[in-house]
């Protein structure tokens, strides 16, 4: 059983964690604090952010924090972030592509991007290449990558990534995580293609609860437990990310997440990936897709 006492240390390490004010990014974001770990919290708001900051040291762990403003869903924004990230930086030894919405009415990014698509893939996607030129030159750095169970039902329909049709906010969310799986396989392809020291990992954290919900009315989230079953504290649902980020047993190109119940309770194992997630085609067109949309080449 893998716990969060099991990370090595991490003094002298520097880690950033995309939504890490709430439910598993702030689980995250402590654990690596506490092992010592240079934390970036990166959030939506000063104001979020400046929260966690304050009850992570409360903790009374050995590393040390910063804040940023990250606003995935502008890519301006992204772009503002990472420079000034990287102009005050020259390691980064862990991302993790943490950050998430799920079944949101209909809306989009400020590029046009339906939201979870443009937020949960393209603003991540954009955030990890500015970031990959200093992560690749850090010495044993890892791109961890959350996904979802949610993943196994995506399909990514190319017509459809700016709302041009119409919208479902399951299938969306689902075509996100998928494209969360997909770009993390993609990744670690290219890196091994070019000989590349950073290392990519999918995750995904189980039933959880989390304010990932907070779109769900009382009937949907209640068919919800009734379909998944009990949910498990934030902590235990960060477990994955952290065992990926730091764990020397973790392998390049896996997908690891809970390991009873379907995926869906239990401590980090590793997963066997579904058919729809290995479609080196379908991720080849989404990652030529987002290097067109983005105007960033990985």
């Amino acid at each position: 059983m893998w716990t969060k006492q099991n990370i090595p240390d991490l003094s002298g390490k520097t880690a950033m964690v995309t939504g890490a004010n709430t439910g598993i990014g702030y689980e995250t974001a402590l654990a690596l604090y506490e092992a010592g770990a240079n934390v970036i919290l990166a959030c939506r708001s000063q104001e979020n952010a400046d929260k966690a900051l304050k009850s992570i040291l409360k903790s009374g762990g050995k590393g040390s924090l910063e804040t940023g403003i990250l606003n995935l869903a502008n890519l301006d924004a992204v772009k503002a972030f990472a420079t000034d990230f990287l102009n005050r930086h020259n390691e980064l030894h862990i991302l993790i592509n943490n950050a998430g919405v799920m079944i949101p009415p209909a809306s989009k990014t400020d590029d046009g991007f339906e939201l979870q698509f443009g937020v949960n893939v393209i603003g991540h996607f954009a955030l990890t290449g500015y970031l990959y030129p200093l992560l690749n030159k850090t010495p044993g750095s890892r791109i961890v990558t959350v996904s979802s169970l949610a993943y196994l039902r995506g399909t990514i329909d190319f017509d459809n990534l700016k709302s041009e049709k119409d919208y479902d906010p399951m299938r969306e969310y689902a075509q996100s995580k998928l494209g969360n799986v997909l770009f993390s396989l993609e990744l670690q392809r290219r890196i091994t293609q070019t000989g590349g020291q950073t290392t990519s990992i999918a995750v995904q954290p189980g039933a959880n609860k989390t304010d990932l919900s907070r779109h769900m009315n009382e009937a949907e989230y209640a068919a919800a437990l009734d379909r998944i079953g009990e949910l498990m504290e934030p902590w235990q649902g960060a477990l994955p990310s952290l065992y990926a980020a730091t764990d020397p047993n973790a392998k390049a190109g896996a997908l690891y997440g809970p390991d009873k119940d379907g995926g869906y309770r239990g401590y980090p194992g590793e997963a066997v990936i579904a058919a729809n997630a290995m479609d080196e085609t379908t991720a080849k067109k989404l990652w030529a897709y987002a290097e067109a949309m983005t105007g960033i080449l990985v």
